[in-house]
């Protein structure tokens, strides 16, 4: 079992409500929840550096295929996929939000069950 998800109370906020308007799959809202149950809250100047949330770059290895690829998570409203700039309630940006460096997931996507590890986070200034 992994150590809880870090997270601040906005994106803890701004999951919660994803979840309440049925934005996701049964899979992915048991796991969600359960999350957000155990989950750490700090503020935005205590969440280490390493934890995946908004304004990241996230380097993420598919053990499925052996394919890594980066993504960088933004706010919702700033999000444009052709630009590689994904919003933090994407579905990959819900499978690894307050995880870190090192964390090997296992996430419900609606595809199916893949396995994914966070090989790298840094800051992304807008």
């Amino acid at each position: 079992m992994l150590e809880p998800i870090v997270v601040t109370t906005g994106i803890y906020d701004a999951i919660k409500d994803h979840l309440r308007r049925k934005r996701t799959t049964i899979q992915e809202e048991v796991l969600l929840l359960d999350q957000l149950k155990n989950a750490k809250q700090v503020l935005r100047r205590e969440l280490p550096e390493d934890i995946v949330t908004v304004n990241r770059i996230v380097k993420i290895k598919e053990h499925n295929d052996n394919s890594e690829t980066e993504y960088i998570f933004v706010p919702s409203t700033k999000a444009k996929p052709k630009k590689n700039k994904y919003s933090i309630l994407s579905e990959m940006a819900l499978a690894t939000v307050g995880y870190k460096v090192g964390d090997v997931i296992e996430y419900p996507f609606p595809t199916g069950v893949r396995k994914i590890e966070i090989l790298s986070v840094e800051n992304f200034e807008a």
